[in-house]
């Protein structure tokens, strides 16, 4: 039995997107494989509010988040972290020999842009990480007020992870002056994993010149130059199957409207914020709760496993709470092609089961 997935990635996929990968395959070096990376390209721009350049990667997010950290660093990389996935990003700094130094707060509490203020005014790191959704904490970093201190620092390269937030969440890209804003498939545009997103600015680009050292598989500046130099085409092999499933969902996405999508996720969160509130604790400092995803405190000192089995049995699956919260915590995700009935059926379930 297929179960419904309530999981921070890799969510539910409606059947139609997922007939568009059975689309023939194209020759990869050919025009009809440069329209659709331009086609792409065009509709993502609209969806990260961007006149900058999109680069695809036939990765995870995470492909692409070491990517810019090793193609933008130049002096040092500042990474701040909220939980699990921005320290993934020291460690890839690290792993990569470039110099790095992490600024963690307490798990369930956001950066402050004071801090980053504090931080960049050292004048050590011309590199910035931020991770605009956290899903092991469900924290959503107030990304607009960070973005206001990094403007103070025009040589700094803003870089920030919206891997779990992109298409479930507003993003102004241009308006924030974000120079890599990283995305993947499986999470809020709601296709299968196996491929990676970012908006590339021309400052990022200018700065990637400069880093001699920039790998070769997951180098910016590689994947930029076969946009402009060669028509959208892709260094090496891409994922057709994701980029034709890619493309037709973006046009859904467009045409329910961001507003309206960035709404709905606004109104799931709600719906499971509300029954959290009542019937355990939210695990995120309520000033910056995710629109996408809700990390729960288990009060109850439920069974967390036992409780997903018997969802199992239903056709339905949430997640155990991440590393060090597991049991401490749980999560249910509402984003991608998730509405409030789902989300409704999914809680009248978990209801029936802790007898609620």
């Amino acid at each position: 039995m297929h179960k419904k997935l309530f999981i921070p990635g890799p969510v539910e996929v409606r059947s139609d997107v997922l007939e568009k990968m059975a689309t023939p395959m194209i020759g990869h070096r050919g025009k009809d494989a440069s329209m659709l990376q331009h086609n792409i390209s065009d509709k993502l721009r609209k969806m990260f509010y961007t006149h900058n350049d999109i680069l695809l990667s036939t990765t995870s997010g995470s492909g692409l988040m070491e990517g810019a950290v090793r193609s933008c660093t130049l002096k040092g990389a500042a990474v701040f972290s909220v939980g699990a996935f921005g320290r993934r990003w020291f460690e890839m700094a690290q792993s990569n020999n470039i110099p790095s130094d992490i600024f963690e707060v307490e798990w369930g509490q956001a950066n402050q842009d004071e801090q980053v203020d504090q931080v960049l005014a050292s004048g050590k790191y011309d590199l910035l990480t931020v991770t605009h959704n956290e899903t092991s904490t469900g924290i959503m970093n107030p990304i607009e007020e960070i973005a206001q201190v990094v403007k103070k620092y025009p040589e700094v390269i803003f870089c920030v992870d919206a891997v779990s937030s992109a298409g479930g969440s507003k993003i102004e890209v241009d308006k924030l002056g974000i120079d890599v804003c990283i995305t993947s498939t499986q999470k809020a545009l709601g296709l299968p994993p196996g491929l990676a997103i970012c908006t590339f600015s021309e400052k990022a680009r200018q700065r990637a010149e400069k880093v001699p050292f920039r790998g070769y598989y997951l180098d910016l500046m590689q994947l930029y130059k076969y946009i402009i130099e060669k028509d959208y085409q892709y260094p090496s092999t891409p994922s057709l199957p994701h980029m034709f499933a890619l493309d037709y969902q973006l046009d859904n996405i467009l045409q329910e409207g961001l507003d309206n999508r960035f709404n709905r996720h606004i109104e799931m969160a709600e719906y499971v914020r509300s029954w959290a509130r009542k019937n355990f604790a939210i695990f995120a400092d309520e000033r910056y709760m995710s629109n996408t995803l809700t990390t729960i405190t288990n009060t109850r000192d439920i069974d967390v496993g036992a409780l997903n089995k018997e969802l199992g049995l239903r056709g339905f699956q949430i997640s155990n709470g991440y590393g060090k919260m597991k049991e401490k915590t749980f999560r249910i995700a509402h984003m991608a092609d998730c509405r409030l009935d789902d989300i409704k059926e999914l809680i009248g379930n978990i209801d029936e089961i802790l007898g609620l």
